[in-house]
């Protein structure tokens, strides 16, 4: 094979195609870094945890893509992955994501050795996720938690702690990605329930709409309470109500539950991040 279409079929392998996975770890962290810093974190923080996140993620899916190779091929939409379908190896995968994880790494390196410590917890529960689907029935928390663990990260590498503030921001944010993960899962529930997986569209049954709609309201609660003190004026307020507009739309998209409405809200629901990280930084900026 070419170098050029062995290099396509990895792209392909990371969703390269696809940014609203990275887009979706990526807003948090950056408002993380902001609320930490008290405004811009500076250039090279910017550059280590926007790259990171985009590496950290594209690992990611080469674990899951190896995790889950033989239940995806029982499901419409991930039945042509490159692992799946056989276009990629599974050691192949692996090497491709462990590199991107060094490279990752690399990055977390030229932090201090608070980030770099709790950067081994944040791998710990990368790698746990792919696996979290066969024995608990809501896996979408333990996403949860990893697609949150940018934020004790950041606010590690710009005070060489984590307060308490990091985990009330950790938790609003859990929420947040149980809301959007349960829609992913609500598009491949029939697919899900003939193979065996557990998901949380599936444990919650017909309660499904009405608790992504709770989990999106806890998530810009504890956010709004959180960050209210700081005095980040109008912007933020702005932020946070484009995000609530969002999120109300998105009832609109799934109340019928149907894959073509779930989905689009899921794939859409990093502008509800990028509101709330615009808020911020915005309010910042005018202090």
């Amino acid at each position: 094979m070419s170098m050029p279409a062995r290099l396509a079929l990895w792209l392909d392998l990371i969703r390269w195609d696809r940014p609203a996975g990275w887009l979706l770890l990526l807003w948090p962290t950056l408002s993380a870094l902001w609320v930490a810093a008290h405004g811009f974190p500076g250039w090279h923080l910017l550059a280590v945890f926007t790259l990171g996140t985009v590496l950290m993620r594209s690992a990611g899916c080469c674990l899951n893509d190896v995790a889950d190779r033989e239940f995806d091929r029982h499901v419409k939409r991930t039945a042509q992955r490159p692992v799946t379908a056989g276009r990629i190896g599974v050691k192949q995968a692996l090497a491709v994501g462990a590199v991107l994880a060094l490279a990752a790494f690399a990055l977390v390196l030229t932090t201090n050795a608070a980030a770099i410590a709790w950067s081994f917890a944040a791998l710990a529960v990368a790698l746990l996720y792919p696996y979290a689907k066969r024995v608990v029935s809501m896996p979408q928390a333990v996403l949860g938690v990893a697609f949150s663990f940018g934020i004790p990260m950041a606010f590690a590498a710009v005070q060489s702690r984590v307060p308490l503030l990091a985990w009330v921001l950790l938790l609003g944010n859990l929420f947040w990605v149980l809301a959007y993960d349960t829609e992913y899962a609500m598009v491949d529930r029939d697919d899900d329930l003939r193979i065996g997986i557990k998901t949380s569209a599936i444990t919650l049954g017909r309660a499904d709409v009405a608790v992504v709609m709770a989990c999106y309201g806890a998530y810009l609660a504890l956010w709004l309470l959180a960050l209210a003190p700081r005095g980040l004026g109008w912007p933020f307020w702005l932020g946070i109500a484009a995000a609530l507009a969002q999120a109300l739309w998105h009832w609109r998209l799934i109340r019928d539950r149907t894959r073509e409405g779930c989905f689009q809200a899921f794939r859409l629901n990093h502008w509800v991040g990028f509101a709330v990280f615009a808020g911020i930084a915005g309010g910042y900026a005018l202090k």
